[in-house]
């Protein structure tokens, strides 16, 4: 593996913040003093983390997609349908308790990480992808254990 081109590092690292501050809402930190905040960021820690999940499990069936697009013919193919499976997994199971979606997006960002890695295998994702991936999806976990469970 390689190293994460640092805007790559940055960024990813940028997009966990609401997923932190959302589990940090969950365990009842931050809410103590009210902060002048954006409305998106108070209140329930959990419907942010659902709202958040949901947005980026979607976000990287895109991602996937768009490795797909730098292919041609049957590996195409498998990367658009393998490519769709996060999203489409998100539509059909958002759970009907907030516990339960919670879990559900568990389901889906681990699954995610095997479809990052399958990506990887193929050839289709940048050689540093699971450098970035991996920590990335570990802190995702632990912020939506923390929402389904704390």
């Amino acid at each position: 593996m390689r190293r994460v081109p640092p805007s790559a590092l940055l960024l990813g690292a940028a997009g966990l913040i609401p997923f932190v501050w959302a589990a940090l809402l969950v365990l009842g930190i931050g809410t103590q003093r009210p902060l002048p905040l954006p409305a998106v960021l108070t209140g329930d820690g959990q419907l942010i983390l659902i709202r958040y999940g949901g947005i980026i499990l979607a976000f990287m069936s895109g991602v996937l997609w768009g490795f797909a697009t730098t292919q041609s013919g049957g590996k195409a193919a498998i990367g658009y349908a393998c490519a769709t499976i996060p999203a489409l997994w998100w539509f059909f199971m958002p759970g009907g308790q907030a516990a339960t979606a919670l879990i559900n997006l568990m389901t889906g960002f681990a699954a995610l990480l095997i479809l990052d890695y399958a990506f990887q295998r193929w050839e289709m994702a940048p050689d540093w992808w699971m450098s970035l991936r991996i920590p990335l999806t570990a802190v995702v976990l632990i912020c939506l254990g923390i929402g389904a469970w704390a």
